[in-house]
């Protein structure tokens, strides 16, 4: 037996997906000054785009949706993932050969939590193409993705002797 929809889930979806679309458009505009600023602009701006849609209409990633966004949605949103998942795995195979420090102090490790973020909340939004509004589980799990991000910034912005050994480059934008 399916259960019901609580009232307030589709509008809790909405604000999880704007919430990541600011902070995927943030975590882009941070990256002016990074040497490959071109790049992560792209890698955090699609994941925005695609977010802040979801959170305009979650039907948007449903399945059989009548409308032709789907499959750009859908299209666009898979090739980033796959696109994210393996640029992971290399940065990942690369910290773990050569880390000397804790993941948030290696410029690869804090490339490689960007790129798990966004490839989960990717998948996270795939997932809900079977219930747009949101199952219990997911709200959870989208909540605790949500806040992780944002918590983790703050957290990073107060300890000063955590980007003591960051690059100047990372150092001047926060």
């Amino acid at each position: 037996m399916a259960s019901a929809v609580a009232p307030w889930a589709p509008g809790l979806w909405r604000a999880c997906n704007t919430l990541m679309a600011a902070f995927f458009g943030l975590a882009a505009v941070v990256q002016v000054n990074d040497p490959d600023a071109e790049l992560w602009v792209v890698v955090y701006m699609i994941p925005a785009v695609l977010a802040l849609l979801v959170g305009f209409n979650p039907l948007v990633t449903a399945s059989g949706h009548p409308f032709v966004g789907n499959l750009i949605w859908k299209s666009m949103s898979t090739v980033h993932m796959l696109f994210c998942t393996l640029w992971a795995g290399g940065l990942a195979y690369h910290f773990l050969l050569h880390a000397k420090q804790s993941i948030l102090n290696e410029e690869e490790g804090r490339e490689l939590s960007g790129l798990v973020i966004v490839t989960a909340w990717m998948a996270l939004c795939h997932s809900s193409s079977k219930n747009p509004g949101g199952g219990r589980m997911h709200l959870a799990i989208a909540v605790v993705i949500t806040l992780f991000p944002l918590l983790s910034w703050v957290y990073i912005y107060m300890n000063k002797e955590m980007r003591s050994s960051w690059p100047t480059h990372c150092k001047t934008v926060i």
